[in-house]
């Protein structure tokens, strides 16, 4: 089963960063991947962690 998709807020708070810190990294291409979904930037909880981790 697939991890709930975390919006925007919940990565920043769990990377103990501003939003618009997120929004930066994601336009310079930088930070866990993301991805469109409507309208909104998702980020899948996995992905948000391995990144996390890949960066201590």
């Amino acid at each position: 089963m697939k991890d709930r998709l975390w919006g925007v807020r919940d990565v920043a708070e769990f990377l103990g960063v501003p939003v618009a810190t997120l929004y930066q990294w994601r336009q310079r291409g930088y930070g866990p991947k993301s991805r469109r979904v409507g309208r909104y930037v998702r980020y899948e909880q996995a992905e948000v962690r391995a990144w996390f981790a890949a960066q201590e």
